[in-house]
């Protein structure tokens, strides 16, 4: 069997109404930002103007809701370790506005400090570490998970 590229059509032959079944089906399986949607729907063959109008009509309908899907990335992300830096970067990626982002960190901000502490102790045990080689391998580790530097030279009593 051979799959086309071209959308499936509904019975009235509407290209709207498709593309807003098409993300449908994509929001019900996950949260998606408006840009992820867009770019799916192009890369299946939505036109242009029939995605954006397909767009309003969902995020009218509540759903498409930018504001959900950073509030349930940002919590999903801090439960699986990751700081604040990796967590903004990621929903840039997504097309999430940067006013968006911050209000979703903010909300978490009194507990990035613990936060770290508790990603450095489930991979390193709660021993200090042993030597500047100890303290470099869980520094760049922890910079890689998005927590910032000032951040882990406190946690780690890290001097230059």
């Amino acid at each position: 069997m051979i799959l086309s590229a071209q959308p499936r059509q509904s019975s009235d032959s509407d290209p709207v109404v498709a593309a807003q079944r098409q993300a449908l089906r994509l929001l019900a399986g996950r949260e998606h930002s408006r840009l992820e949607l867009e770019r799916k729907l192009a890369s299946r063959g939505f036109d242009a103007s029939a995605i954006g109008e397909a767009l309003v009509r969902l995020e009218r309908e509540g759903a498409l809701d930018e504001s959900r899907l950073a509030e349930r990335y940002v919590e999903e992300r801090i439960d699986k370790g990751f700081g604040p830096l990796r967590i903004r970067s990621e929903l840039r990626n997504k097309g999430v506005d940067d006013a968006l982002i911050d209000r979703c960190l903010q909300g978490s901000s009194e507990t990035w400090e613990a936060r770290l502490a508790a990603v450095c102790d489930r991979r390193f045990g709660a021993e200090p570490p042993e030597d500047r080689a100890d303290v470099a391998r869980r520094a760049r580790f922890l910079a890689q998970r998005g927590f910032p530097t000032e951040s882990i030279r406190r946690l780690l009593r890290w001097n230059d």
